[in-house]
């Protein structure tokens, strides 16, 4: 679902597309303020108005309160949002502050002074095996499908809600720089698919339909009323498009909710297989001359959406519970996973039901001020803890699972509300 999207309702369908750069919520700058003080009232649990500080808003010069109206109109437009705002530039969190602090805070459940700090090495993380392999058949379970994923957007460009059509296509061409490098690699290879109209690699819609029915290719983003109101669906499908591996097993998305999704899946028992082989593909990309990835000195990997600010990381695992689940719902699942800080879900993204044999998508909530390291180790501790109470929902060992696929990139904007 998308960042702005309530915990208990999907997306309604999308008003017109917000020009891009993130429209006004219409009428004068007081207006919009009158709107804010309303839903401040009326829908308490959205975080961005809840947050908005007229004090601080007034403190700002013109171009700052532009700014900062720009960042939170997709929560004024949709009275309904969870998060209610989005990021317009790659500095918008250090420039806005006193107003994003309070909001992550509120979002995160940490202070407002905290700060993120990245790292992938596993040493010294507690709890780990001796030998440092996440196996997951040495906990007794079966070859899984495994996910990893994270957002980026690049240093040098606006963030999607404030980019023009120009500014897409050239992140787009940017990006396809290190495309070719990747698709010359043996480990890599595949290819790159284009919705840009005259772009060379451009796919027409029959092809991007199947890419999608496929789980590979994100879908029509301009539906999403949040991503709309935010400007980050305008210009549909100006500079978007989606790299996929030879073994399909590492996708890139382009022009999404950030500039980029960077994803690995496999099917597999050691989670440090594809955890090791996003940090080598993100340090190819990265590495790029001209390419550097959006950092804030304080939170860490700059996302669109603060609920996946710092990491921008999502460690997934499809688990069969067949015991847990044994009443066509995952309710007795979430109550188990949710004091593990584990986040659970259908198999084909929020809001899509359970496998019929019970399988069910577990991850960390976290995604800030946790290192990506420390994601895959509760993801890892997770899955144990989880699979003692399935065996003993069922009085014993689980039964032999289902044959399963690896897991496809499906289907999501954010997981913001998990």
């Amino acid at each position: 679902m998308g960042c702005g999207a309530s915990k208990e309702e999907e997306k309604p369908a999308a008003p017109a597309a917000a020009p891009a750069g993130g429209a006004s919520a219409g009428g004068s700058d007081e207006d919009v303020l009158a709107k804010i003080r309303a839903i401040k009232e009326s829908h308490p649990d959205n975080i961005a108005m809840a947050c908005f500080d007229e004090e601080y808003y007034n403190s700002l010069d013109a171009e700052g309160k532009k700014g900062l109206l720009m960042c939170v109109n997709s929560g004024v437009e949709n009275a309904d949002s969870g998060m209610g705002c989005y990021a317009m530039q790659p500095a918008d969190y250090d420039r806005f502050k006193p107003f994003f602090a309070k909001a992550l805070a509120k979002y995160h459940k940490v202070s407002e002074d905290a700060k993120h700090v990245n790292n992938w090495s596993l040493d010294g993380v507690e709890g780990l095996p001796e030998d440092g392999q996440l196996d997951l058949a040495a906990l007794g379970l079966p070859e899984m499908s495994m996910r990893v994923r994270v957002g980026r957007n690049l240093k040098e460009f606006p963030l999607p809600g404030a980019m023009t059509a120009d500014d897409r296509k050239a992140m787009e061409n940017k990006m396809c720089e290190a495309f070719d490098q990747l698709i010359a690699m043996e480990e890599y290879g595949g290819s790159y698919s284009s919705l840009t109209p005259d772009h060379p690699n451009f796919v027409d819609d029959s092809v991007y339909q199947d890419l999608v029915a496929q789980h590979i290719m994100f879908k029509d983003m301009s539906a999403d009323s949040y991503l709309a109101s935010a400007g980050i669906a305008s210009d549909w499908p100006v500079g978007r498009g989606c790299y996929v591996s030879a073994d399909k097993g590492f996708i890139i998305w382009v022009g999404e909710e950030d500039h980029l999704r960077i994803m690995c899946m496999a099917k597999g028992s050691v989670l440090n297989s594809v955890f090791d082989r996003l940090k080598g593909a993100l340090d190819i990309v990265n590495g790029i001359e001209g390419l550097e990835f959006a950092v804030s000195p304080d939170y860490g990997f700059v996302t669109s959406c603060p609920t996946n600010l710092g990491t921008g990381m999502r460690a997934s695992v499809h688990m069969q519970c067949p015991n847990l689940t044994a009443d066509g719902t995952d309710a007795a699942c979430k109550a188990v996973c949710k004091p593990l800080g584990l986040s659970v879900r259908g198999t084909g993204g929020e809001h899509t039901p359970i496998g019929a044999d019970g399988t069910v998508d577990i991850s960390p909530s976290a995604r800030f001020v946790i290192t990506e390291a420390e994601i895959i180790t509760a993801l890892y501790k997770g899955i144990s803890l989880l699979k003692a109470e399935e065996d003993a929902a069922g009085g014993g060992a689980a039964p032999a699972p289902a044959e399963e696929e690896a897991a496809p990139a499906e289907e999501e904007a954010a997981p913001a509300e998990e």
